[in-house]
C-alpha cells in the first residue's frame, strides 16, 4: 500500500490516530532507538511514503525552547565509544553521524536514556533538545532515500524533575501537531 505521508510517533498518548484526518497513516514505535528502527523499517516496506513526519516530545535543553519546535538536525548522544570514535559517531559505519530534515533549525540530541542532569557535550554540540528515537527514524529514511521532518513538543527541562514533568505534559503536543499536519498536507 503506497502512502504520500507518513506519521511515525513513540506513542498512542502523544498522538491519538482518531483525531487525524481520515487517509493519514500513523505508526507508534514504542520509546527508544531499537524500536524507532524496528518499526520504521517495517513501516516503509509496508506504506511505501514519499516523506516521513515525526511528531513527539522533548525535554529541553536550551533553556528558552518551548512549544513546537521543528527539527532541522539530529545527532546521536549516547554513542561512546572512545578511544575507537568520537562521542556521537559510530566506529567503522559508513553511514553519517548526522542527518538533516526538510527544515527546521533545531538540533536534536537523540539516545536511550531520559536526560535528568546537565552534560556539557550536548551544549557543545549546540543540541537544543534532546528524545530517544528520531535519529533512528532519520537513519532509516536516509536508508530508503526517503525525506523526512520532525516536529517536536517541549515536554520537560531534562533535570531531575523531567520524568514527572513529561508524564503531566506528554499529550499537550497533539493540538499543534494537528495545526502542522494540515499545514504540511495544504502544501
Amino acid at each position: 500500500m503506497k502512502t504520500q505521508l507518513l506519521i511515525i510517533t513513540a506513542l498512542e498518548t502523544e498522538l491519538d490516530k482518531s483525531a487525524l484526518p481520515e487517509g493519514v497513516d500513523i505508526v507508534y514505535s514504542g520509546v527508544g532507538k531499537i524500536n524507532a528502527t524496528a518499526v520504521s523499517f517495517r513501516a516503509i516496506q509496508e506504506f511505501q511514503p514519499t516523506q516521513i513526519v515525526n511528531f513527539g516530545t522533548v525535554g529541553k535543553i536550551n533553556p528558552t525552547l518551548q512549544g513546537l519546535l521543528e527539527i532541522g538536525k539530529v545527532i546521536q548522544r549516547d554513542m561512546m565509544t572512545a578511544p575507537l570514535a568520537p562521542r556521537g559517531k559510530t566506529p567503522f559505519c559508513p553511514k553519517p553521524s548526522q542527518y538533516l530534515s526538510l527544515g527546521g533549525n533545531h538540533v536534536c540530541g537523540t539516545g536511550d536514556s531520559f536526560v535528568t542532569a546537565h552534560d556539557p557535550w550536548l551544549a557543545s554540540q549546540g543540541v537544543d533538545v534532546v528524545d530517544m528515537e528520531l535519529f533512528a527514524i532519520a537513519n532509516i529514511a536516509y536508508q530508503f532515500n526517503i525525506p523526512w521532518q520532525s516536529f517536536k513538543y517541549v515536554s520537560d527541562d531534562a533535570n531531575a524533575d523531567a520524568g514527572n514533568q513529561w508524564a503531566d505534559r506528554v499529550n499537550h503536543g497533539q493540538e499543534l501537531y494537528l495545526e502542522k499536519l494540515k499545514e504540511l498536507m495544504s502544501a
